[in-house]
């Protein structure tokens, strides 16, 4: 029995539009993660999945260990619910959620603030001043790892952290040892020009070619750089963990000494702009059904919704993939609508009214920010459903 078949008869019962996760698939991709991470804990990126029951599920798995966060008041909550150890990636501004987190003895020794200057500090203690009771805050310092080339003319990766060099990290580290309430707890150093950009984009070798040769020169750069940061801060700080890598460079980042956890989201489910690495292959895990609700004419047809657009560049790569039946595609003057898309090929003629045309997003926990119920597949059959941070009436960003 082929995918769709198999989607299709397992989910008959159910009305699209709607969401699936294929359990087995994702028991896979999270098993290739641990092959890959080479013994080294992994955390979960919350962000890619967005699902309390599936965290729950993966953390439960050998090779797993903490959540890494994307706001202060998901952070929070998931403390509240039982998570433990959870690295908030980004800085937060949030006055009200600083007060709680130091009033709260349960999530101060749970969660870890993301910082990258003196000007976080300032803000954090402004927001918890006067807090009675206050608890010690844990903080981790955001190390920069863009690739520089050209005298910095030419840059490859995300623009976060102002701290690059040793001595930037250490006077950062001084001056947090310097505040009674906070404690230095590790340093992060993500890759996104490695962990989140493919490096076999299809039809395009030249591209391929200099995306690989970023890959490799940054590499070897930051492996020096990372390792030298870290044992900079490391005279300051009693760390408890250095943070790296992502799902794409899960494999790379593990080889270094420097680094003792690596972070994985992504990978998980699967999405669409994960197909284009050549180090490793994941089974697309979280697909969503929409059903067809018109014919146009022949070689079209129309599903209801489908405009759930990635966030990034804008562009054809942040679109979700029309993926079961194969070959359909998007109309070049509509794309994918609010309401309604339209799509074209020659499956589109086998299609009914009512029928499903299966989707992939193109990244991964965004996905749930659609749908407030994932349904679990379990072989051929549903297993059950797992609400998703919306279906427990959380909104985070």
């Amino acid at each position: 029995m082929d995918d769709r078949s198999r989607l299709d008869r397992v989910t008959a019962e159910l009305s699209p539009p709607f969401a699936v996760v294929d359990l087995a698939a994702l028991r896979a991709n999270a098993a290739d993660l641990v092959r890959r991470a080479r013994g080294k804990p992994i955390r979960i990126a919350s962000k890619s999945i967005r699902c309390r029951a599936l965290l729950e599920r993966i953390l439960a798995m050998d090779g797993f260990r903490g959540v890494m966060g994307y706001t202060l008041p998901e952070a929070l909550w998931l403390a509240a619910t039982g998570v433990r150890d959870i690295l908030v990636a980004y800085p937060t501004a949030d006055a009200q959620a600083l007060a709680r987190l130091a009033a709260d003895e349960t999530a101060a020794t749970s969660v870890t603030l993301m910082v990258d200057s003196t000007a976080h500090l300032k803000l954090i203690e402004k927001a918890v001043t006067g807090v009675r009771g206050r608890h010690e805050i844990r903080l981790c310092i955001d190390i920069d790892t863009a690739f520089l080339a050209l005298g910095g003319r030419l840059r490859a990766g995300a623009r976060r952290s102002p701290v690059r060099r040793p001595e930037q990290a250490v006077a950062l580290a001084v001056e947090i040892a310097k505040r009674p309430w906070f404690r230095l707890a590790g340093l992060m150093a993500y890759e996104a020009q490695i962990a989140g950009v493919g490096d076999a984009p299809p039809g395009d070798p030249a591209r391929a070619r200099i995306i690989r040769l970023m890959q490799s020169a940054s590499a070897r750069e930051l492996m020096v750089r990372r390792g030298r940061v870290a044992h900079a801060v490391r005279q300051i700080a009693d760390l408890e963990f250095v943070n790296g890598g992502g799902t794409g460079s899960v494999h790379a980042t593990a080889n270094e000494r420097a680094v003792t956890e690596v972070t994985a989201g992504s990978g998980f489910f699967h999405p669409r702009l994960f197909d284009f690495y050549r180090g490793f292959r994941g089974r697309p895990a979280a697909l969503y059904a929409l059903p067809v609700v018109r014919r146009p004419g022949p070689g079209q047809v129309t599903v209801l919704g489908g405009g759930y657009h990635a966030s990034g560049p804008p562009g054809a790569t942040r679109l979700p993939q029309p993926y079961l039946p194969p070959g359909l595609r998007y109309d070049r003057d509509e794309g994918a609508g609010e309401v309604q898309t339209p799509l074209l090929g020659l499956p589109a003629d086998e299609l009914r009214l009512g029928d499903r045309v299966w989707f992939r997003h193109a990244k991964a926990g965004e996905l749930c920010e659609h749908f407030d119920t994932l349904h679990l597949i379990e072989d051929d059959a549903l297993a059950g459903t797992a609400p998703t941070y919306r279906g427990e009436g959380q909104t985070f960003l």
